[in-house]
């Protein structure tokens, strides 16, 4: 009897499994990129997939649901002022370098985390979740060139700040030593 219950509720729980599989690393980026830490992007993340189980069929939509819930839950979870002191002393460490030799990639998610958090918000639809600016437009509840304006001004800052980063460390070899006293000769 017990078997015959569960039955139905694993199939219709498959859809939420799949989604979370395809998308559950996009949506924890998406929740970094709309200021959370990454314990409240894995908190909020639980909380949407938690709702979407307990919904009685699937939507219609699933990503666009998921992320238009997700996004929400985000919001409403920065709203708390005890959670917003926190997220504004942990925004020096945004994505947490574990290198103190930056590579290209840790550059541009340290570049990515001074752009403004509607300009980031929407690079990060349209890159990691392959939005359109029509459905970004649609969730953010924008125009399609409002959308595309922001993704535009985005980039134009990625790429004038990645321009003007140095991707190799610093020499302490004693080389550069040496050359600048053979140039003085």
């Amino acid at each position: 009897m017990l078997e015959r219950m569960a039955e139905p509720a694993e199939q219709s729980s498959a859809w939420c499994r799949e989604l979370y599989q395809a998308h559950g690393a996009e949506l924890l980026l998406y929740g970094r990129a709309l200021g959370l830490s990454v314990a409240e992007s894995e908190d909020t993340l639980q909380d949407t997939f938690v709702a979407l189980l307990a919904l009685a069929e699937p939507p219609g939509q699933p990503k666009h649901y998921a992320l238009r819930a997700f996004r929400n839950r985000c919001l409403n979870h920065r709203r708390s002022l005890f959670r917003r002191i926190a997220r504004e002393i942990e925004s020096r460490c945004w994505f947490e370098p574990q290198d103190p030799h930056p590579n290209r990639e840790e550059a541009a998610m340290e570049c990515l985390s001074h752009l403004p958090t509607d300009q980031r918000e929407v690079i990060v639809l349209k890159i990691w979740h392959q939005l359109t600016f029509d459905e970004i437009g649609s969730m953010l509840e924008i125009s399609p060139n409002t959308a595309a304006g922001r993704y535009r001004y985005g980039m134009a800052k990625l790429r004038d700040r990645l321009l003007h980063t140095n991707y190799e460390p610093a020499r302490t070899d004693g080389i550069g030593r040496a050359i600048e006293v053979l140039e003085t000769a």
